[in-house]
């Protein structure tokens, strides 16, 4: 039975679809591995085993290509605060489940925002995104401080920003010790999740 036009055009954006992930997942690798200088969209293709002319359909140049995986990078960044499924109002779980997720965004795109940092001194486009990617989970963070210490929920060890700078600093930081040792990553999440909490000054639940 011959495809209807519109499962035709799904079957075709889809796989359109496929190509142009497929192209920023061997961008991201292709840039982590020699930075933004070094990289040219030969290495790219070669990577994802296509064609120059299949790589410009989705980007106008390295540059663009760049700015779609520094804003992968960042909705990465900012999903670690987005938890569904997570109960926002227990303080315990929220601090173990956002801990988790953002240690693993860190891990997962260390190389890059060694790379997304340095381009940002010179593409006023990238110095958005990274701005971005440091500062809205600071903020928010700073914010989620504030509400709870406002309910008396929590007596933090220090200003709400401060906090929040220091443990975004923390977390990238450790970010490194689990990329050389990956076994490492539950027991990080479990300290770094109680040095928040005693931050914060939340007790740990009984029983942990």
């Amino acid at each position: 039975m011959a495809k209807t036009p519109w499962a035709a055009r799904t079957a075709r954006e889809g796989r359109e679809s496929e190509t142009r992930s497929l192209l920023l997942d061997c961008a991201a690798r292709v840039f982590s591995r020699y930075g933004y200088a070094r990289t040219t969209v030969a290495d790219i293709t070669r990577e994802a085993e296509v064609s120059r002319a299949a790589f410009y359909i989705y980007f106008a140049s390295k540059a663009d290509v760049f700015e779609a995986v520094a804003s992968r990078v960042r909705d990465a960044f900012l999903a670690a605060h987005e938890l569904p499924g997570v109960n926002a109002d227990d303080p315990y779980e929220l601090a173990r489940e956002s801990s988790a997720a953002f240690l693993r965004a860190c891990t997962d795109n260390l190389e890059l925002l060694t790379v997304i940092e340095h381009q940002a001194l010179a593409d006023p486009g990238i110095h958005a995104i990274w701005s971005e990617i440091r500062e809205r989970p600071m903020h928010r963070t700073s914010r989620y401080i504030e509400r709870l210490t406002a309910h008396g929920r929590a007596r933090p060890a220090a200003p709400p920003h401060v906090i929040a700078e220091a443990t975004y600093g923390i977390f990238t930081q450790f970010a490194h010790h689990i990329a050389a040792n990956p076994s490492g990553y539950d027991e990080t999440v479990k300290h770094l999740t109680a040095m928040y909490l005693r931050l914060l000054g939340i007790a740990e639940p009984s029983g942990d």
